[in-house]
């Protein structure tokens, strides 16, 4: 399914972008396909965006929040293994969020 009919839907109750990588890290991501190196690149890139005051901000509340409410990441990359949410999850962990 296309991302703009799964945006005119609202499938996500809420997009968060202080957790989400940059326009240009997306397309970095996007080229990586395939590329292990590509990829390990993307995901030192993620890390260091996620270190911004309010990235951390939003990472320390929603790992609160996973205490309290079940909550769900996602988004529109076919294969979780290349894609950002894998490391959100990552340092979701690390900020203590009640992980399932």
């Amino acid at each position: 399914m296309p991302r703009t009919e799964l945006a005119s839907r609202n499938f996500y109750d809420v997009w968060l972008p202080e957790v989400a990588p940059s326009e240009a890290l997306v397309k970095r991501g996007r080229q990586a396909g395939d590329d292990a190196r590509a990829w390990a690149a993307f995901a030192r890139s993620y890390r260091a965006e996620m270190k911004r005051p309010e990235a951390r901000r939003m990472l320390d509340l929603l790992a609160a929040l996973s205490h309290v409410a079940e909550l769900s990441v996602g988004c529109y990359c076919p294969d979780e293994s290349r894609c950002h949410r894998s490391l959100l999850r990552e340092l979701l962990g690390r900020a203590r969020a009640k992980l399932l």
